[in-house]
């Protein structure tokens, strides 16, 4: 079965700096899609980024210019680096894998990590 691990959260001042990082396990063999999603208390999941394998990115409005999301292929990893963090970056950050290839198996499904909390506060 496929697994996500997130690490790098933790509490940083205004105007900051963190990255995230989220691996992969489960005889992965290609990821279409990486990235990651935030939850801020009281409000819904959001999209933060996502990286395709081939390169493309989405950013939200609100973090373009500021995070940075990039991947390392042969490791199945995805990272976050977030610049100028805000108050409003708070949130729990989860990582998302979809459209996965394993040596057993293909699933097109969404995978999420547990969450990594980021508070932005000074």
């Amino acid at each position: 079965q496929v697994q996500l691990v997130e690490s790098g959260g933790g509490l940083v001042q205004p105007g900051g700096s963190l990255r995230l990082s989220c691996a992969a396990s489960g005889s992965i063999l290609t990821i279409d899609v990486m990235g990651w999603y935030r939850q801020a208390s009281g409000k819904e999941r959001e999209l933060v980024a996502i990286l395709t394998s081939g390169g493309t990115t989405n950013y939200a409005d609100s973090v373009k210019g500021r995070f940075t999301c990039s991947r390392d292929n042969a490791k199945n990893t995805v990272y976050l680096q977030m610049n100028s963090l805000k108050p409003e970056d708070t949130a729990v950050y989860y990582c998302n894998a979809r459209r996965i290839q394993t040596r057993t198996a293909y699933y097109g499904m969404d995978f999420w990590g547990k969450g990594t909390l980021v508070t932005v506060s000074s």
